[in-house]
């Protein structure tokens, strides 16, 4: 893959032009020279086992008092009270203590800029990881972790690196806030039915009726993301329920939450008339009812009326017959 040879190129050897990169464009000390280049081992069976390795390895880096390239490395984040394990493309270590995480695409920077939105969800991407590494700078004094990470694309149409740093401070306090926010996985756990177990090993039939007993808010944006949205998406149609439309259309509703509700509401059978959302409703099943009884009666819309035939059209008809 064109991804994963651009990879292998930027960290060939020993990170040399990946760390020229950082140097030129973040500092951190003095220019880094073949002999102040460091590239830890970090092999270790299974994800804990390779988080303690990093973070050693991080310590050991703060230390040295030279360029040190960590590559994928291992980072764990609470979320929600469970660990999260993260892969970073890169972490630099800087002479001076400064951390930095690099992400590497293979989108192209043409002229010095990139697509805005790649750049965005690379930025929110590598936010995440600023925090998980700020978690582990806690226990090393010396330790810095910068909010500007550096984002390495192919220059142009070619394949030679080039970089630029990213400013993540609006995606670190975003971040933060959501994972605030988030219900922890304990209290998630103490509300299930007691005896609940989530083994893919069951049967598929009490698999899913402990899936069942989880709620969820399914969006059509979960289909990209989440191995499970096609069970949530069936649970929601199945219930009737208007989040299957999406979180735009679930807001403009009020609350109407589900399909029959929005349908009674439309044809005037429930709701209260002052409602925003109902009064909106009736308008539009008036306004739908208007158009389809015109087509049907034969009536002319305003904006369908017949075109009138012209003489061009007659002899084409007659060339036809």
């Amino acid at each position: 893959m064109r991804g994963n040879a651009f990879e292998a190129r930027v960290k060939a050897d020993g990170g040399a032009e990946l760390l020229r990169l950082t140097h030129a464009l973040l500092g951190g000390g003095p220019a880094p020279a073949p002999a102040s280049r460091h590239v830890p081992d970090l092999a270790a069976r299974g994800p804990e086992a390779r988080t303690r390795r990093t973070a050693e390895a991080l310590r050991e880096a703060a230390g040295r008092e030279a360029w040190t390239l960590l590559d994928h490395p291992m980072l764990a984040l609470d979320v929600a009270g469970s660990p999260a394990y993260l892969e970073p493309d890169a972490v630099v270590v800087a002479p001076d203590g400064t951390w930095t995480v690099v992400e590497i695409k293979s989108f192209p920077m043409i002229d010095g800029a990139a697509d805005p939105a790649k750049v965005g969800a690379a930025a929110r991407q590598s936010a995440v990881y600023v925090l998980a590494l700020e978690g582990l700078a806690e226990a090393v004094p010396t330790a810095r972790v910068r909010d500007r990470v550096l984002l390495v694309c192919p220059r142009d149409f070619s394949n030679l690196p080039t970089a630029a740093p990213v400013d993540v401070r609006k995606q670190l306090s975003v971040t933060r806030r959501q994972l605030t926010r988030l219900t922890r996985v304990p209290d998630l756990l103490a509300a299930l039915p007691e005896g609940t177990v989530l083994d893919p090993a069951l049967p598929a039939e009490e698999l899913r009726s402990a899936v069942a007993a989880v709620p969820a808010a399914y969006a059509p944006e979960c289909l990209s993301a989440c191995e499970l949205a096609f069970h949530c998406r069936a649970s929601a149609r199945s219930g009737d329920e208007v989040t299957a439309l999406g979180r735009a259309v679930r807001g403009e509703l009020g609350g109407l939450a589900t399909v029959g509700a929005v349908l009674a509401a439309a044809h005037g059978e429930t709701g209260d008339p002052a409602d925003p959302a109902v009064a909106a409703l009736r308008r539009a099943h008036r306004l739908r009812g208007e158009a389809l009884g015109g087509t049907r009666t034969g009536g002319a819309l305003p904006w369908a009326a017949p075109r009138a035939r012209t003489a061009p059209d007659d002899a084409r008809a007659g060339e036809a017959a």
